[in-house]
């Protein structure tokens, strides 16, 4: 067990050397499918949430006392920016929870300087919010092996997608997009949604096949879900992104 988990650090450590070219395309692909490549998109608040969305890959930032099901992950992409000389604003700092309560709040302050100078850290740090997201994947991969019960089925299935540029940016975006799929929370009727039930349900090796099958994930959580969140309203948006791997 022990031999293999080593091996598994050993490949996610040098399987992601991503040239700057590589990482703003990523960059940009991400940017467009959150944000529709938009400056203010960078900063969003949708409705029905209790929470921020930011950056290219609309990282949740909970205000103070508010949680949720899903991962946090902004605080930890400012930490990530200030370590990798990104310039962040000093009312910013690593842990700092969101300063708007509310999507009212947050909308009512879209122009005010300090939404201007997180826009501005945002959008002139693409290539690092890219290289934080293939960081996620990188960190994933232990993660599913040991919640799978098909480890081998998985890692082969990651391995093959790892090897062709489209399949690098299908984990890559999926991964931010709906999480790795380890987390008990992010359930609807016992059944999740992320990597690592795209990854089990693949009927190939490449990412036609991977986003095949999370068109059947996404649409099963649809189904799944409590009528009263109208999330087919979001469906047509998530299977286009999907199928575009």
């Amino acid at each position: 067990m022990l031999r293999h988990l080593l091996a598994t650090l050993l490949f996610t450590a040098s399987a992601f050397a991503l040239s700057d070219k590589e990482l703003d395309s990523i960059g940009a692909r991400v940017w467009k499918n959150e944000c529709g490549g938009t400056r203010e998109g960078l900063t969003s608040w949708n409705s029905g949430e209790q929470f921020a969305s930011l950056g290219i890959g609309h990282f949740i930032w909970y205000p103070e006392g508010v949680s949720g099901p899903y991962e946090e992950s902004f605080p930890s992409l400012v930490a990530f920016l200030a370590k990798n000389s990104v310039r962040v604003p000093g009312w910013l700092k690593a842990g700092t929870p969101c300063p708007w309560r509310t999507k009212a709040a947050f909308d009512a302050d879209a122009q005010s300087e300090k939404m201007k100078e997180l826009r501005g850290m945002l959008a002139g740090s693409i290539r690092e919010q890219s290289r934080f997201l293939a960081q996620r994947m990188e960190n994933a991969l232990p993660k599913l092996l040991a919640a799978s019960k098909n480890r081998s089925v998985v890692e082969s299935r990651f391995r093959a997608l790892l090897g062709t540029g489209s399949g690098t940016y299908a984990l890559i975006d999926y991964v931010n997009f709906k999480g790795e799929g380890t987390n008990p929370k992010e359930r609807y009727k016992g059944e999740g949604w992320g990597l690592l039930q795209v990854l089990e349900g693949m009927y190939g090796m490449n990412s036609k096949a991977f986003g095949a099958s999370a068109a059947r994930v996404l649409t099963r959580r649809v189904e799944n879900s409590d009528p009263a969140r109208n999330e087919k309203k979001w469906l047509p948006g998530w299977l286009n992104r999907v199928r575009g791997y």
